[in-house]
């Protein structure tokens, strides 16, 4: 079992930065593959980025490329994700994800709030 709770969200006004960050408790955490998804208003859950277990392998949604930087600690079992010039669309709740093949388990954060005034 992996408990994971999204920290970083809050209020920002377009074009500002935010860092979320998810603390994983459990059991081997750098088994397990992260990722970002986020959530808008009225919209389905959404991809953003995800991040192999070393750290090497990262993946992200066209919107946010170049913009958004995923990455994890290991050695402190939490991943990061680092939002600059971020935009009134990027307004949504962003959920941590921790995800494994085999055997297949799939764990969510609670979510945390980031909203982009213009």
């Amino acid at each position: 079992q992996v408990q994971l709770v999204e920290s970083g969200g809050g209020l920002v006004q377009a074009g500002g930065s935010l860092r979320l960050s998810c603390a994983a408790s459990g059991r081997a955490f750098s088994s397990y593959v992260m990722a970002w998804f986020r959530q808008a208003p009225g919209k389905e859950r959404e991809f953003v980025a995800s991040i192999g277990w070393s750290g090497e392998s990262t993946y992200y949604t066209d919107s946010v490329k170049g913009r958004f930087t995923i990455s994890r600690d290991n050695a402190n079992n939490t991943v990061y994700l680092q939002m600059n010039s971020l935009k009134p669309e990027d307004t949504a709740v962003y959920y941590c994800n921790a995800a494994k093949a085999t055997p297949k388990v799939d764990y969510w954060g609670k979510g945390i709030l980031v909203t982009v005034s213009s």
